[in-house]
């Protein structure tokens, strides 16, 4: 049993908890096996869909098949330039910080290798995480559709449950489970993890540089990697994590050591910092001259935005057709959340035009809309997770608003209007997007989502006051945690 179930930086966990955890491990091995014992091989090869943009090779891992020896060294792993993005297919999220991070490490001259535990189908690691991920996109979509499941069970697990540090003890030795895969994977490679379970996983197995991206505003011991060197986008969040606060009920908790915990920053792509004043400038321009407004609406992982898309479609339906604003609408990897769409907003399907699963031509697309006129409403599906999420980023640049839930997208530097949230702990992301005057509150019922596009329809402030803080927020370095991660993650390696 590992002891970092037992005790997390300097804290006591009980036996009852300790006892919980080793049962939670225990469960999970009677449903999936322990593959501890497989002498899995690691090496790399090209990303078909981000390797180009991003210059992203995945890191596989593969059992030796039947009759065959191990390999004795690990290929194509660059041992001095490479560095491991670490994540797993769990909404986008998580696929969408990892991007970011991957597109800094290449625009600082590394190799990012993008290592998804939840891509092995073999292994016990990926059926853990894939078990839980189905569950989290069920609870994710059921708290949409039932306003009492979301107010007794989706919201306190979301905000309260994974705060406690006992839910970091059970993590603990779940993750004793996905360290396998990282058996021959080189040691010596830095690895920046945007979910914790990647850089439990990463220590379990004797990784020796690993940083854990922690991806949200609100605190929760969900996200610590005791061992790893944890970084954070916002002051708030540096200040609950340091003091542990409320991790704990009704008890003040030891303090994370302060060389475990660095504030960096926004987790953002290079392509999308590098290009905020000339972004930004584009909004306002086309605001002054005129132009339809457009409005960029994506769709979680989860798919569970569909009924809050359908009214703001059939809200703005008129001032569509008369090119007054244009849509784009990505609904990931959920086609059918289109389909449903089209059958349940009049008149849409003369209004839109649908590019599904061609990279290229969405590619195009997004290029073009940067100095083009774009009218009506444009739909992009993707069944490929890369370009599912990427998606998003290539057409930002060109949108003047941003229309999402307050999770990961909150810390673009886009304008934005935050809906409803899925999950308590993501309304912080909101808040602090608020704060630093790039997006609105978040807007939790359809009449106040309506009010906020009135406001950026008719009146130039909103959207001028938010792209001024864009280009203000940049000055500051708010932007630039993708890169400070990296950077801490070579670090490390530099400094032994």
């Amino acid at each position: 049993m590992s002891q970092r179930s037992e005790e997390i930086f300097g804290n006591e966990m009980s036996r009852k908890v300790v006892r919980k955890a080793e049962r939670s491990k225990e469960s999970l091995v009677k449903k999936f096996g322990d593959d501890s014992e497989v002498d899995y091989q690691a090496y790399t090869e090209e990303n078909p869909y981000i390797g180009g943009l991003l210059g992203v090779r995945n890191l596989k891992v593969e059992a030796p098949k039947a009759g065959e020896e191990a390999e004795e060294e690990a290929r194509g792993f660059d041992l001095q330039k490479g560095i491991i993005v670490g994540n797993i297919r769990m909404g986008f999220g998580h696929y969408r910080i990892s991007m970011a991070i991957a597109s800094a490490a290449h625009a600082m001259g590394y190799t990012p290798y993008w290592m998804d535990l939840n891509s092995y189908p073999e292994t016990t690691c990926t059926k853990v995480i894939s078990a839980q991920n189905d569950l989290y996109s069920m609870g994710s979509r059921m708290s949409q559709k039932s306003k009492i499941f979301n107010k007794v069970v989706w919201e306190p697990i979301n905000y309260e449950g994974f705060r406690q540090l006992s839910y970091n003890a059970s993590d603990q030795a779940n993750a004793e489970l996905m360290a396998p895969v990282f058996k021959n994977v080189p040691k010596e490679l830095p690895l920046v993890a945007t979910h914790v379970w990647p850089a439990q996983a990463a220590l379990h197995a004797g990784m020796k540089y690993v940083v854990n991206a922690i991806p949200d505003n609100w605190p929760m011991a969900l996200h610590l990697a005791e061992g790893s060197l944890h970084t954070v986008q916002t002051h708030y969040a540096y200040q609950g994590y340091r003091m542990l606060n409320g991790m704990q009920k009704k008890k003040v908790l030891q303090s994370m050591p302060e060389d475990t915990l660095v504030y960096t920053g926004h987790y953002v792509d290079h392509e999308l910092v590098e290009n905020i004043e000339k972004d930004c400038e584009a909004r306002l321009q086309r605001k002054k001259d005129g132009q339809p407004m457009r409005f960029l609406l994506t769709i979680g992982g989860a798919g569970a935005q569909g009924e809050i898309f359908k009214s703001i479609l059939q809200a703005l339906m008129s001032r569509i057709r008369r090119k007054e604003v244009a849509l784009y609408v990505n609904v990931g990897d959920y086609a059918e959340v289109w389909d449903k769409l089209l059958l349940e907003v009049k008149g849409l399907n003369k209004v839109s035009r649908t590019h599904f699963n061609d990279w290229k031509a969405t590619q195009e697309f997004a290029e073009k809309a940067l100095t083009g006129r774009v009218v009506g409403v444009h739909a992009f599906a993707h069944e490929n997770i890369f370009e599912a999420v990427y998606a998003t980023n290539l057409l930002m640049r060109s949108a003047d608003v941003l229309v999402t839930k307050p999770s990961e997208l909150s810390f673009y530097p886009i304008p934005k209007l935050f809906i409803q949230r899925v999950g308590g702990h993501e309304q912080w992301g909101a808040i602090h997007s608020a704060e630093i005057g790039d997006g609105t509150l978040e807007l939790r019922d359809i009449p106040h989502v309506l009010q906020g596009l009135e406001l950026f329809i008719e009146e130039e402030s909103m959207l001028r006051g938010m792209c001024e803080s864009i280009v203000e927020n940049k000055k500051l370095g708010i932007y630039s945690g993708a890169y400070k991660a990296v950077e801490l993650a070579m670090k490390l390696r530099e400094e032994e």
